[in-house]
């Protein structure tokens, strides 16, 4: 399937990349991330597991045992504090 993913903060300075359109085996966002993180790089240190990184699909926050759709919106970011 393909879905196109977005990276945020600074998963997106590290990537240097804001979205892309990715083609994947993975059915769930977990597995997605980790297809990412198996590219290497910057994409093994800006996603990796003992990193916090939040995850939506379709605009909507999820875990990573949210199941993928064909199309669907993934975005991935660091977790964000306001004050």
């Amino acid at each position: 399937m393909k879905v196109n993913v977005r990276y945020f903060a600074s998963i997106r300075e590290a990537i240097g990349q804001g979205s892309e359109a990715v083609e994947t085996r993975a059915q769930t966002l977990g597995a997605l991330r980790d297809e990412l993180i198996a590219r290497g790089g910057a994409y093994a240190t800006a996603l990796a597991r003992g990193r916090s990184v939040r995850a939506a699909l379709d605009q909507v926050m999820a875990d990573e045992g949210t199941a993928l759709r064909d199309g669907g919106e993934v975005a991935f970011f660091p977790p964000v504090t306001g004050g």
